[in-house]
């Protein structure tokens, strides 16, 4: 087995015993929160209980579902497909809906989360939804088929594949936020960066191994890369599916015993509870640090790969090992952040490591083709830029956690990804045109605007509370422990 892997499989060992020797048994109970947090009042009586032995299994199974989806999901959305509709015909434009139609998608969050919430088990919700998208995939199956057998042209497979792609990305987007909602309740408070940091850390150690594998299957297949794909697809869909099995192993929750007792619980209409988020300012400032956030980010990092693919004319190899080398950090300091989460909370982290994913982009005006840039600088970026959106992917989710109250979770999570999605496109677009304008200087006038607005996007960030966080001065003493120990002695003399 690899090593790299084993130690991981050790690690959530430690981390689940580490639960044990450090929670008592966790009780989904809804009590009054700090008014400072949230202004929702919660009813008194714990409605589920959850034991110790519960907790330690559904924190194993929702680690190896996640194994077995990101191999589906790296099939369906990723690279793979990219190929596969490029060797059909597919023009640039429906190349382009690949990653347009998700962000669109991400509106119905809300409505999922809503009907979410009005059926008794997260569990069934999840295979219900999950399990049908995956399983409508096998419609290409025979499209491959017919194609080969020239009984089907292959644009009417393109548009039959997006078609897919379309109804299975709005339903997806109906059960995203339950199952976040799930997760949410059954991992404690106390080791949500370890476990994240771990569980993110596996998802992208099976990404790592399991993309080139699949590549080198769908170039060397027999039939053909289109008969490859269709191969690969079915292996995909069979993980999916089994990733959905372990899902019996993670103890189920009651949405309806979530919800608070009180006569406001049901407000009666839809609309009333989507928008019941308005009454939560806490949650306002970090929904607007995430809205400018996305937009602010976007302006600039779907840019990057066409800026050395494109402007710097590097060869598709080359950027494909710089990627390479940024999974490959963020993988190793996933873990690391994860812990430091733990101990001085996620926004002080986010503040002061989402500084330097600020500056970054700045970074990328110094550039050329020369010997130092190829094989020094740019590894170096896309290093330091792996390394430093981990801390920012894992504390995101965390701090939206921490920042939500029990009731209507999932749909305060729906909102929160609704959000960012639009305005993530808006910024996509933004970037776009600023980039075509070449007489402004192009992309690189798209990266310092982007570097900009990012440290802007920081501020909301300052006001949001969060319950376990320190000072982010505290953060500088713990990342930069040698120099607090000079101060002192300093101090002494």
């Amino acid at each position: 087995m690899n090593p790299l892997l084993t130690g991981l499989l050790n690690l959530q060992g430690v981390i689940v015993e580490d639960f044990q020797h450090t929670e008592k048994d966790l009780v989904l109970k809804v009590e009054p929160e700090n008014r400072a947090l949230s202004e929702t009042v919660f009813p008194p009586k714990p409605p589920q209980k959850i034991s110790k032995r519960e907790i330690r299994t559904s924190l194993k199974a929702l680690t190896t579902e996640g194994g077995f989806a990101t191999v589906f999901a790296s099939i369906i959305g990723g690279a793979l497909l990219s190929n596969f509709l490029l060797d059909l015909g597919a023009s640039t434009v429906e190349i382009g809906l690949l990653a347009s139609i998700p962000q669109l998608t991400n509106l119905l969050q809300p409505l999922g989360a809503y009907l979410g919430d009005r059926i008794n088990s997260r569990n069934w919700y999840s295979l219900l939804i999950f399990g049908s998208s995956r399983l409508l995939w096998l419609l290409i199956v025979p499209g491959i088929w017919l194609v080969g057998s020239s009984r089907m042209a292959g644009h009417e497979l393109v548009l039959l594949t997006l078609a897919i792609i379309w109804v299975t990305n709005i339903m997806e987007a109906l059960g995203r936020a339950s199952f976040f909602s799930w997760m949410a309740v059954l991992v404690p408070e106390r080791l949500r960066g370890r476990y994240f940091g771990f569980r993110n850390s596996v998802v992208t150690l099976t990404n790592l191994i399991a993309v080139p594998l699949l590549g080198l299957a769908v170039s060397k297949w027999p039939g053909g890369s289109l008969s490859g794909f269709g191969a690969v697809l079915v292996l995909g869909i069979v993980l999916g599916i089994i990733s959905l099995g372990f899902h019996f192993w993670m103890t189920d929750v009651n949405p309806k015993l979530l919800q608070a007792v009180d006569s406001d619980t049901d407000r009666g209409s839809l609309w009333g509870t989507i928008f019941s988020f308005f009454q939560d300012a806490n949650f306002l400032r970090f929904l607007l640090y995430t809205g400018f956030w996305s937009f602010a980010v976007n302006i600039s990092a779907p840019f990057f790969n066409l800026y050395l693919l494109g402007d710097l004319n590097l060869d598709v190899s080359v950027v494909t090992l710089y990627n390479s080398l940024g999974a490959g950090a963020n993988l190793l300091m996933l873990m690391f952040w994860g812990r430091l989460a733990d101990r001085i909370g996620n926004r002080p982290l986010m503040i002061t490591v989402g500084i330097l994913v600020a500056l970054t982009p700045l970074l990328w005006l110094e550039s050329g083709t020369s010997s130092i840039f190829l094989w020094a600088w740019f590894p170096l970026l896309h290093i330091v830029g792996g390394a430093t959106w981990a801390a920012i992917d894992l504390c995101s989710g965390n701090l939206m956690m921490s920042v939500t109250p029990l009731r209507n979770q999932s749909i305060y999570f729906a909102i929160a990804a609704a959000v960012p999605g639009i305005t993530g496109a808006i910024g996509i677009t933004v970037g776009g045109y600023v980039a075509s304008l070449t007489g402004f200087g192009g992309l690189p006038t798209a990266f310092a605007l982007s570097a900009v607005l990012r440290l802007f996007a920081l501020l909301p960030l300052v006001f949001v509370r969060e319950q376990r966080s320190v000072p982010v001065g505290q953060l500088i003493r713990a990342l930069f422990p040698a120099r607090q120990a000079t101060e002192l002695i300093e101090a002494k003399e």
